[in-house]
């Protein structure tokens, strides 16, 4: 066989016909798009696949998100041209299968018995011997040896009296090209059988269309539902406990299909399970499958890489989420001079409106998202300071280097993972249809040993939370700091607590300086509650306040050279006042005296931070949840995958081919046996093999040798170790691959 690059010769009288059929069916053009399909999977597992659009404009511009989404790359294997691509790829290595596979099974079968003597002389790899026994006695040894060696052969008489033994080894190596071409053919094969390609062509021969709205499933009309019978298909369902569905919902670009199934599957209870530092290690939900046509019930569990199989349809444990728990929160407003609660209720996945009463509300809703009984946080910041407002931890080079050496899944970077507890997200819509997103954690969360209540806001789903640390009193409750918040937003109180700071700050005797310093108190608590310089609150709620306000005043008001000094005695006026505005809210509200020490000075100090962060809050009330009822809901991926097999099959005959190709070498041997007049015979042995490798050089050699000493003949003629430089001919045992 003859080693080529070019395809099918066509037999069409058009030009176009035979230069398209010889270039699809050519190995140039097979390995072209095995290299473009090799790039775009490359693509493909980089770039994350089916994410919002809005991820990827924040992730490369506008101008190359568009650009990006016009060439499908956000959906590279389900593309159309990586589907064009597979089907050329089909074509074109199908057409070499065929156009080789018949000259290589014949290759494999011929015994290549039509060999001349000269031919046999030209071999490199050849030997001849003169034996004193008979040339049937020979032919009969070498037959011997060659079974032993492991060759089949024929023995046949030549039209010029001589016996030729043609013996082959290792001829399977051809089917291990076929079979490699084949397995490529096969698992392409089941990637479009498995692909997109089956829902596409419905869309386009039945004009199915994908819905966009979030109608009732029941009522979604057929022409965006898919029939149970669907060859193919990957969807996902979302089962709350106690609720069944009957059908999936296939993702497309411009909305969702509706995938029929021919059961229902019930969620009976989703089951988590954690390890000892609250980590989860087991997602697993336990269902019934409830058959159609036979109204047959089928218990089953569903585990992360245990699916469950019916009716030719996998069930994967995909994710969870919430399935509709029922919460009870209380309301904090966070404007005005009021610290009355209001009870407040939800369910996830709903809406609530919040008391137009309030100040700032506006007809503000609040929409729950999502519920989260356990969360497992790690509580330390990138420096191994407990609070982020900490300072880093000093380490030793040994200390650096034990940190990153050793275990791959080593970090550098230290953690402190705990439970800590439940929490809830939510959004606060206003009336012009903007809002922020909240996550409010249930208990306190120990930071730097103060207990706190952590309330996340971001404006962006793309941001990452951040958080209003509340103090806790000794109640474990916001209900001091929420006080602390009215009365500041007070402006008796104000002058109260700076009048009660000057007295007990400045004797009674320098009655003037007392007075100086109550004035100055009085414009610090304003500024730091947003109210005007006459301390009148905003109309709208508070205006701008904590310490963001005060560097502004200092800022306009102390020269440049003073202005460190005025923020440190302003802050530690601010911090004397707070102290005696926390006593009046302590009075006001029927509690004690707080005593000067230094866990009550910690929750002033906490407790101004969090002021000044409220400011920036941007909710008019802040919810705390109480009691919850928790429903849990399984995501379950729902596939048929009949090219399933196919890939497998295919991945078997891969293996099998490359095995075949790389392991099992092609040898031939023949031998050439005629009479000596003396009453002995000659004998020509002459070897080749497909690949000439230095394995081969040393078998030639051993073999040679064997019939040397099998016979007991005189060598002859004895060919040289190693191969020439020069071509030689060969060509009767020689073969090559078709790609």
């Amino acid at each position: 066989m003859s080693v080529t690059t070019s395809g099918l010769q066509s037999k069409s009288s058009r030009r176009a016909v035979r230069h398209f059929v010889e270039l699809v069916s050519s190995m140039r053009f097979a390995i072209a798009l095995l290299v473009i399909l090799a790039i775009a999977s490359i693509i493909g597992t980089v770039l994350t696949q089916e994410d919002p659009y809005p991820n990827y404009v924040n992730q490369f511009g506008p101008f190359w998100a568009d650009i990006f989404r016009g060439v499908s790359l956000y959906n590279v294997y389900s593309a159309w041209w990586f589907m064009l691509i597979l089907i050329f790829l089909v074509i074109s290595v199908s057409l070499c299968v065929i156009r080789n596979g018949p000259k290589m099974i014949a290759d494999m079968k011929s015994w290549k018995d039509r060999v001349r003597e000269g031919s046999l002389r030209a071999f490199h790899h050849k030997g001849e011997f003169d034996v004193p026994t008979s040339r049937g006695d020979t032919a009969a040894t070498l037959q011997l040896l060659s079974a032993k060696l492991g060759y089949k052969f024929i023995t046949r008489e030549t039209d010029t009296g001589a016996t030729l033994i043609a013996a082959k080894r290792g001829a399977l190596t051809k089917l291990g090209y076929i079979s490699a071409h084949l397995a490529i053919v096969i698992i392409c094969l089941g990637g479009l059988l498995d692909s997109n390609l089956p829902i596409k062509l419905q869309m386009w021969l039945f004009n199915k269309t994908p819905v966009s709205t979030n109608a009732v499933i029941n009522d979604i009309p057929p022409e965006h539902r898919l029939s149970s019978s669907n060859l193919t298909f990957r969807g996902y369902a979302w089962v709350p406990e106690g609720q069944y569905v009957g059908t999936a919902i296939l993702n497309q670009q411009d909305g969702s299909l509706i995938q029929d199934l021919p059961f229902s599957i019930q969620l009976d209870k989703f089951i988590v399970d954690y390890y000892s530092t609250g980590m989860p290690k087991l997602f697993a939900s336990d269902i019934v499958v409830i058959d159609h046509a036979t109204g047959k019930r089928i218990p089953a569990r569903v585990e992360v890489n245990k699916p469950f199989t019916y009716d030719g349809i996998s069930i994967y444990q995909s994710s969870f989420q919430d399935g509709g728990s029922k919460l009870d929160m209380t309301a904090w407003p966070m404007t005005g001079d009021r610290a009355t609660t209001t009870p407040f209720g939800g369910t996830i996945g709903g809406t609530a409106p919040i008391d137009p009463h309030i100040i700032g509300a506006k007809g503000d809703t609040v929409e729950f998202s999502d519920f989260r009984a356990i969360n497992v946080e790690n509580v330390t910041n990138g420096s191994g300071a407990v609070d982020a407002r900490g300072v880093g931890q000093s380490h030793s080079l040994k200390q650096a280097f034990d940190e990153r050496l050793g275990s791959g899944a080593k970090t550098s970077k230290p953690s402190d993972l705990r439970n800590v507890g439940p929490s809830v997200q939510y959004k606060v819509r206003s009336t012009d249809g903007q809002a922020r997103e909240y996550n409010n954690y249930m208990l306190p969360v120990d930071v730097a040993g103060q207990p706190m209540f952590l309330a996340g806001m971001r404006e962006s789903p793309n941001d990452s939370f951040r958080y209003l640390r509340i103090p806790a009193d000794e109640q474990s409750s916001v209900k001091q700091w929420m006080n602390l918040r009215a009365a500041l937003a007070t402006p008796a109180m104000r002058v109260e607590a700076a009048h009660r700071f000057a007295q007990r700050s400045v004797p009674q005797a320098n009655a003037e300086l007392q007075k100086h310093l109550e004035e100055s108190a009085v414009r610090v608590l304003n500024l730091f509650a947003g109210a005007d310089e006459a301390g009148a609150a905003q109309p709208n709620g508070p205006g701008i306040g904590g310490f963001q306000a005060i560097a502004g005043f200092i800022d306009r008001s102390v020269p440049k050279g003073e202005q460190e000094k005025a923020a440190g005695l302003l802050l530690r006026m601010l911090e004397g006042a707070t102290w005696d505005l926390w006593q009046i809210s302590r009075e006001h509200n029927g509690l004690p005296e707080a005593k000067v020490d230094e866990k009550n000075t910690a929750f002033v100090q906490s407790s101004i931070n969090a002021l000044s962060d409220s400011f920036l809050y941007g909710s008019p009330v802040f919810l705390q949840l109480d009691s919850f009822k928790q429903i849990q809901a399984s995501v379950f991926q729902l596939t048929r995958a009949p090219g399933k097999k196919l890939v497998y099959l295919g991945s078997l005959l891969l293996v099998l081919g490359i095995f075949s190709m790389f392991y099992v070498r092609e040898r031939r041997l023949w031998f050439w046996l005629k009479d000596k007049g003396e009453g002995g015979a000659t004998v020509l042995m002459a070897m080749s093999t497909a690949r000439r490798t230095l394995d081969f050089e040393k078998e030639f050699a051993q073999t040679r040798d064997t019939v040397a000493a099998t016979l007991g003949g005189r060598p002859v003629v004895a060919a040289p170790a190693s191969p020439p430089a020069a071509a030689q001919p060969e060509s009767v045992g020689s073969h090559e691959s078709t790609r």
